[in-house]
């Protein structure tokens, strides 16, 4: 879709010509929300992919995930093989509503930016313990736990002037056993819950998004029995999330079975 409101499109190459922020400022990155549906209130578009940021990189202690980068450059990602919790960036990835084309240019802080109780990255990034570094056009740094990123619908921690750089996944997050389950009211329709479980010893923790305005993250110090489970999924949700894609009572319903699902599919020693 055209944006007949936008008067100048910035292309900086280096930190420093980060423009300060203005009204009617929007960063682009796949663009494939952003030029989805009429953009009235744009003005200025800044293009971060002449930043070049690097879309993966691994370290002894993380993965390193560009904002910039891709679905489908984080689902070709070759984890190493101790790594057995890679195997949830395939299942978040394919929980995007789109087809392989959007996959292939939609990318990871898009999807985290448009606070979305559906964004599978926004799932993805809570069950791994990410940490996202938010960029200051002023220059300055900081580090926000994935789970604080998305405060509601469409609502995001950021301030103005601030941009999502990348999101650090650390290795340990990636040697847990998890268990993946996502439920929607069509075969091929927008996430209703998507949660996902993992374990690590004796310690249970589980993420449940879409079903919720913003992701929860329930940690328990040992694996818990099916009540406790049920509890604390109806103590630590503030809300269930309401819209055309499952009724509140619902998705609560369905939150509760796939949660059980997990718990009986990691209750293997």
């Amino acid at each position: 879709m055209d944006l007949n409101t936008v008067e100048a499109v910035l292309r900086p190459r280096m930190r420093s010509e980060l423009p300060p922020s203005a009204s009617g400022d929007s960063f682009l990155a796949g663009g494939t929300w952003l030029f989805s549906e009429p953009q009235p209130a744009l003005r200025r578009l800044v293009d971060l992919s002449a930043l070049r940021w690097e879309s993966l990189r691994r370290t002894e202690t993380a993965l390193h995930v560009a904002a910039t980068c891709t679905f489908a450059e984080l689902e070709a990602f070759e984890a190493p093989v101790d790594w057995i919790a890679a195997e949830l960036i395939t299942s978040c990835c394919h929980a995007l509503l789109g087809s392989f084309k959007i996959r292939g240019v939609a990318t990871v802080g898009g999807n985290l930016c448009l606070g979305l109780a559906a964004g599978p990255m926004v799932a993805l990034a809570t069950a791994l313990d990410g940490t996202c570094v938010i960029w200051s056009t002023d220059g300055g740094d900081r580090l926000l736990d994935a789970v604080e990123f998305v405060a509601g619908p469409g609502q995001t921690a950021l301030r103005p002037g601030e941009l999502l750089r990348e999101i650090l996944l650390p290795a340990a997050a990636f040697r847990r056993r998890t268990a993946f389950r996502q439920g929607s009211l069509t075969t091929y329709g927008r996430s209703a819950a998507l949660l996902i479980g993992s374990r690590d010893g004796v310690g249970f923790t589980l993420t449940i998004t879409a079903a919720t305005p913003h992701p929860v993250r329930i940690v328990f110090d040992g694996f818990p029995e099916s009540a406790e489970l049920e509890a604390r999924i109806d103590v630590e949700v503030p809300a269930w999330y309401d819209d055309i894609h499952g009724a509140p009572d619902w998705r609560r319903n369905l939150t509760h079975l796939l949660a059980q699902e997990i718990r009986l599919e990691l209750s293997a020693p």
